[in-house]
């Protein structure tokens, strides 16, 4: 296929999967793969910087699908670190208000799990992109501006831990659109006692897409000047 050939597919629409990597941003993938392409793109499901994993990227008319992407079911690995929390509920931000975790066993820990499954309320990071009075309330918490956030509706359907090295548990989580996991963590320390943070999450499934199908973002830029 000839670069016009190429330009023409890219513009009239196509799905593309990219594994985010580790620091970059959403928009950072979105810029570097708009640049090597010249076409329009969005990507249906922000990541944030400190994670990884599955960023479904549309192209030209396929950017009509970006809402119907981002509304399916997701899918999470990570850890969550026991005995600590931190203001943006991971490693954005340093721990404090450390505790112990000596009186925590892995049946305590399975059974907490259950608490977090099915429909639930759960109140979003004040360090979010949520917008309040037109601005990120992130940028607002940063400046110590009072930030109200409401609980929002959210479904978890599955939520393991496949893993346990205290202070560190390993879990694979299964839930609908709209779910912060650091939430998850913050709520699972504190139900626990100890306090807990996000500490790695990678997105490994959004519906039927994979993250073993998607592609790296440097590989994809490299063959688009090669073409």
């Amino acid at each position: 296929m000839n670069q016009n050939q190429e330009k023409n597919l890219y513009e009239t629409g196509q799905v593309l999967l990219f594994n985010k990597p580790l620091r970059w941003t959403s928009f950072d993938v979105v810029r570097k793969v708009r640049n090597a392409t010249k076409a329009k793109i969005g990507h249906a499901g922000t990541l944030d910087p400190l994670a990884t994993g599955l960023l479904i990227c549309c192209t030209g008319k396929m950017t009509k699908k970006i809402n119907e992407y981002q509304a399916q079911e997701k899918e999470y690995t990570g850890t969550f670190t026991l005995g600590a929390v931190t203001p943006t509920f991971d490693l954005e931000s340093e721990p404090e208000q450390f505790k112990d975790t000596g009186a925590i066993d892995a049946a305590l820990l399975h059974a907490t799990t259950k608490q977090f499954t099915g429909a639930l309320q759960q109140l979003p990071p004040i360090h979010s992109a949520i917008k309040q009075n037109g601005k990120p309330i992130y940028h607002l918490a940063r400046q110590g501006v009072a930030v109200k956030v409401e609980p929002r509706n959210i479904f978890i359907k599955e939520f393991e831990l496949t893993k346990i090295e205290m202070p560190v548990v390993f879990f694979r989580v299964v839930c609908s659109t709209g779910t912060y996991i650091r939430s998850l963590a913050n709520d699972f320390g504190a139900a626990l006692g100890c306090g807990a943070y996000l500490s790695s999450l990678c997105r490994t499934r959004i519906g039927d897409f994979k993250l073993e199908d998607a592609l790296e973002v440097e590989a994809f830029i490299a063959a688009q000047r090669q073409e």
